[in-house]
């Protein structure tokens, strides 16, 4: 008897917080798509693809080295050909590790919502700005190509050092354009976006080869290249002859 009202309790109280959860997403999902149009009708999205796109030395997609769109896509959203501008899976995680660590550790957001974030909104960490961002995500899809999202992505991310835009940051950093980085300088750079101000080479090179190394392993569970290719990219850093494997252990933060 005792059993089954426990039964009972627990059945009732899962769905109290099933109605709880679902009377926040709704204010919540109402407060971002309020967020959303405010945002888009001061700066419609089509007036930051031109703005983007009309930015000196744009670098198309076609110019960028396969190695560097595959350790973003690794890095940001591995999932970005497949989704139609968020990831539920990505979310389900990022929500999961948040609640466990009780604080924002982990963004699970698309390369449609960074940059739906990055163009529209604030850097504020509040749950209605993620609604917003996957409304501004779901506009972009809707309006351009997988192609043209990807250029605009990386023509307009911060690269840290004052580098915005991929052009800006290979030759910055390297003194190359996007299409002549090497695979240790391409799979750097991908990794900058994450934290640019702390994994920037210019301020700590050895930081910046950690964050490179994450990217690897992700490149490596994704396919887009073997262990062996990975050590390969990994042993041109002037640190790796003289450092243990621990020097390239996971700072990962995403």
């Amino acid at each position: 008897m005792l059993a089954r009202g426990l039964k009972k309790f627990i059945c009732r109280l899962i769905a109290l917080a099933l109605i709880v959860c679902i009377i926040a997403a709704v204010f919540y999902g109402y407060k971002g798509y309020e967020m959303y149009k405010e945002a888009v009708s001061k700066t419609p999205i089509s007036s930051i693809a031109e703005d983007i796109c009309s930015r000196e030395h744009f670098t198309e997609y076609e110019s960028l080295p396969q190695i560097y769109i595959d350790a973003v896509i690794a890095a940001e959203d591995k999932r970005f050909f497949r989704h139609k501008g968020i990831d539920p899976l990505a979310i389900a995680r990022a929500a999961f590790n948040d609640i466990v660590a009780r604080a924002f550790v982990e963004g699970g957001s698309t390369i449609p919502q960074q940059l739906a974030k990055n163009e529209l909104f604030t850097q504020d960490k509040k749950i209605e700005r993620k609604f917003a961002d996957a409304f501004g995500a779901f506009a972009i899809e809707k309006q351009y190509s997988k192609k043209q999202i990807f250029e605009m992505y990386v023509n307009s991310i911060y690269f840290g050092s004052g580098y915005y835009g991929i052009y800006d940051a290979a030759m910055g950093y390297f003194g190359k354009t996007p299409a002549q980085l090497d695979d240790y300088e391409a799979v750097m750079l991908a990794g900058l976006p994450n934290a640019p101000s702390n994994y920037s080479p210019d301020s700590n090179m050895q930081l910046a080869e950690k964050r490179m190394s994450v990217v690897l392993k992700r490149m490596v569970k994704c396919h887009k290249i073997t262990e062996d290719e990975a050590e390969e990219i990994r042993s041109k850093s002037p640190y790796y002859s003289r450092s243990s494997p621990a020097a390239f252990d996971d700072v990962d933060k995403k």
